[in-house]
């Protein structure tokens, strides 16, 4: 489910379990800003959109789908598309936007996936890898539910502007570690604690080597042209300085 990153505080007081994340309460304030803001839709959207290229026909899996935007794109592009998410409220948002008949199911990524093998020529896994602690079992899933030869395409916050936005705030930490933090999110007049675990470039690479991906593109974006005069001043700034890091992984 794609985030828009803000400086993570490490010292947020931990909440209970099933408080962390939780974007059921915060659904339709967070769809409205994933769908109209421009880390989102003129930024990570369509630099996954590019990087997908041609899908016409493809059988592509959302992994993370959330109030669905990329689902709908990806299904008038064409694609066979079905999209999983853990929270059931942002997925109440996809059914009402893409109908009764969207492939549409409540899973975590950190369970076994709810497909059988070879079932998606692409997944897409848009801003959530870095919910989890353990990519492994993950990556192993998506491989598993990829034809050989199929993508995984990824998009995952960008460990340089991580490490600078701690250093920024006094933190000292080590860019080569793996690390948790919490931040507070608040929309809609709701606060939730949100956990996300960063790890370094190499980190990342080796995990996709390990699952059974071939690393194919590495990609760092800038927002679409069109968000320079909606959003001049957030336009200069991820025009110079990368929030995230994109990724094309061939399954072979």
């Amino acid at each position: 489910m794609a985030r828009m990153p803000t400086v993570p505080e490490d010292h947020v007081e931990p909440a209970h379990p099933s408080r962390v994340n939780d974007y059921d309460s915060l659904a339709e304030a967070y769809a409205v800003e994933n769908e109209t803001g421009i880390m989102n839709a003129y930024y990570e959207r369509p630099a996954i959109l590019a990087l997908a290229g041609e899908v016409t026909g493809r059988r592509v899996l959302d992994a993370g789908c959330g109030s669905g935007p990329l689902f709908a794109a990806l299904r008038e592009r064409g694609a066979a598309v079905s999209g999983i998410d853990n929270s059931t409220r942002m997925l109440e948002l996809a059914r009402r936007r893409l109908g009764d008949g969207a492939d549409l199911q409540v899973a975590d990524l950190r369970d076994p996936l709810p497909f059988p093998d070879g079932a998606f020529d692409d997944v897409i896994a848009s801003l959530v890898l870095h919910y989890l602690e353990d990519w492994g079992p993950t990556l192993s899933e998506m491989r598993r539910v990829l034809r050989t030869g199929g993508r995984l395409i990824v998009s995952v916050d960008h460990p340089m502007m991580v490490y600078a936005q701690h250093r920024l705030a006094g933190r000292k930490v080590s860019y080569f570690g793996t690390r948790n933090s919490l931040e507070e999110w608040t929309m809609g007049g709701r606060t939730v604690p949100m956990s996300f675990w960063h790890r370094p470039l190499h980190a990342m690479t080796d995990a996709f080597t390990a699952a059974g991906f071939r690393l194919a593109v590495v990609s760092e974006q800038q927002p679409v042209p069109e968000a320079r005069e909606l959003f001049p001043d957030e336009f200069r700034s991820l025009a110079t300085t990368p929030s995230f890091l994109f990724f094309v992984l061939r399954a072979d």
